[in-house]
């Protein structure tokens, strides 16, 4: 089995609970991009914003990121939904040493994931339902080319976790 499991695409597709569900069921060490950064700046993600700004949180997500890719662990990574977006994130995607895979979602799948939950999220936290609905379809239009470098794609609308891990795995063999 390949040994690094890159999974991206934008907020609320499932990445993080997709990851370590994954990561059980093949027995790779699972980790989550955002958990690591904020371990090391002993922050959350939302005060590392406030406090340092997202040029600062980009540019140590980059470097975590590609030093992850260029180690020689085997795991499955969740990243952040803008990972692949900025500093050239993206063509670690296209790397041969990892499967990168893109869980797609509709505007209407990923609204009604963060309707509930913006309060969790610094960047769609002030925002109005309109607001939001707008936001995610804006964001999905400028950030599908980085997500489509990811080697696969698999849809996830209207699937469960299970389901959507007997595809990746499938992929894998």
């Amino acid at each position: 089995m390949l040994s690094k499991i890159i999974l991206v695409g934008y907020m609320g597709v499932g990445k993080t609970t997709i990851g370590k569900e994954l990561g059980k069921i093949t027995k790779i060490k699972y980790l989550d991009l955002d958990e690591i950064i904020e371990e090391k700046e002993n922050l959350s993600i939302e005060k590392l914003f406030s406090s340092k700004g997202e040029l600062y949180f980009r540019k140590l997500e980059h470097q975590l990121f590609e030093g992850l890719i260029n180690n020689n662990e085997s795991f499955i990574l969740s990243t952040g939904g803008g990972t692949p977006c900025y500093y050239n994130n993206h063509l670690f995607l296209e790397n041969k040493s990892v499967v990168s895979i893109y869980l797609e979602a509709s505007i209407n799948t990923i609204f009604n994931r963060l309707v509930n939950e913006q309060h969790q999220r610094p960047i769609i936290k002030d925002l109005n339902e309109i607001e939001l609905k707008e936001f995610i379809g804006k964001h999905l239009f400028e950030r599908s080319y980085y997500y489509l470098n990811a080697h696969h794609k698999i849809k996830v609308d209207d699937k469960d976790v299970s389901s959507i891990c007997k595809e990746i795995t499938s992929l894998l063999l």
